[in-house]
């Protein structure tokens, strides 16, 4: 089957939380926040589907002059098929076409598969969070800050 990109409605907010759930053990968004996010004018939610099956989404917020990346996942299952690469390079697009001049993104220290992902569309290193996320055992663990400068296309 073919993957597609498409906007996600607030319908789907169920599907988004059991594959937030299922792909991120340590997250820490809620259905709440999701919600608002559906609602919210400055946040733009894509998902990966085959046919009507969900297997990734990626979550984008609009900033003044940049655009975050707040929340990205792929169903376990799925996972080495390019769903987020596909949806990173969705969300460059939309940034651009919101005129963002980088995209900006958090990530564990320890998600090497994700930071190679970052790497290899274009993000760079720009500074670390240190003890940003707090593991079960209450210690700490940093977040690294990337970021992508977006160029903007004439128009």
């Amino acid at each position: 089957m073919t993957l597609r990109l498409k906007r996600l409605s607030h319908e789907r907010l169920a599907e988004v939380v059991a594959l937030e759930a299922a792909a991120q053990p340590h997250s820490s968004w809620s259905s709440t926040q999701f919600d608002e996010a559906f609602k919210g004018q400055r946040a733009s939610l894509w998902g990966g589907c085959e046919g009507e099956e969900l297997l990734g989404y990626a979550l984008l917020y609009r900033l003044p002059f940049e655009a975050e990346l707040q929340a990205i996942g792929v169903a376990p299952q799925a996972r080495r098929r390019g769903i987020a690469r596909a949806l990173l390079r969705r969300l460059c697009d939309e940034a651009r076409d919101w005129r963002s001049e980088r995209l900006l993104l958090e990530v564990r220290e320890s998600n090497q598969a994700a930071r190679a992902l970052y790497e290899q569309v274009g993000f760079t290193l720009d500074g670390r969070r240190r003890g940003y996320y707090r593991g079960a055992d209450g210690r700490g663990e940093d977040a690294l800050l990337m970021s992508k400068t977006l160029a903007l296309t004439q128009g």
